[in-house]
């Protein structure tokens, strides 16, 4: 059952209709009615085949405006690498032991992990656990580097990692609904220039298949693809 709130913002939504981009976002800000400040999802889906190896879509990208959300984050690293991944500011830095917390105490309080490539055999056994939540570290996305320091500083900034699902689709956050429409739009804007660079050489027909802006409590928007490049 969708509440009041919901039916009310749905009013405004001209069903089956597909909104230019800069309409999108002054109608997505007016549509959260939540009493928190929503987070504002995008939802593409591509036409591609997550199957075949030559058509995976997947990278990451600071978002121009950041999430709104600051990133707790996780650290595997040793010795000098640890001391550069704590001054940077993560909030949990180790080996072993953190891998050892995860499996036996189920712990999670982290949003994103970064890991130096001499972890990887260490935290391997993780990806049964990391990998379904989207949190194992992979060179794609920056996330397995010598650079720590900056992997956190770029963490914190608002870097988001975008990677299709089963079903073809980047699920990803753009911001916040405080932030106002401009400041979404070139989240958005930032986010589908990444997506469209990244399209792979195998990719056949219709590139982004449909578009949808949402808040966490309101209803999709359509976005017209055909503006999008």
């Amino acid at each position: 059952m969708k509440g009041k709130k919901y039916t009310d913002s749905k009013k405004l939504i001209e069903k089956g209709k597909l909104y230019d981009p800069d309409e999108v976002f002054a109608l997505v800000c007016e549509t959260s009615k939540a009493k928190f400040d929503e987070t504002i999802e995008l939802h593409m889906r591509l036409g591609v085949d997550s199957r075949h190896a030559d058509q995976q879509v997947r990278g990451a990208i600071v978002l121009p405006n950041g999430t709104g959300k600051t990133a707790r984050v996780l650290v595997f690293a040793k010795g000098d690498r640890a001391e550069e991944a704590k001054a940077a500011g993560a909030e949990y830095v180790g080996e072993a032991d953190l891998v050892e917390k995860i499996q036996k105490e189920n712990w999670f309080e982290f949003d994103v992990v970064i890991a130096t490539p001499d972890m990887m055999g260490t935290i391997g056994r993780l990806g049964r656990v990391l990998g379904p939540k989207g949190l194992m570290p992979n060179p794609k996305a920056g996330t397995v580097t010598m650079d720590v320091a900056k992997a956190v500083n770029e963490a914190k900034a608002g870097k988001i990692e975008y990677r299709l699902d089963k079903t073809n689709i980047i699920h990803c956050p753009i911001g916040k609904a405080s932030f106002g429409p401009e400041k979404l739009r070139e989240n958005f804007d930032a986010l589908v220039g990444a997506v469209i660079k990244a399209k792979p050489a195998a990719a056949k027909g219709q590139y982004i298949k449909s578009c949808v802006v949402a808040s966490t409590m309101g209803p999709g928007i359509r976005v017209n693809g055909a503006k999008l490049g």
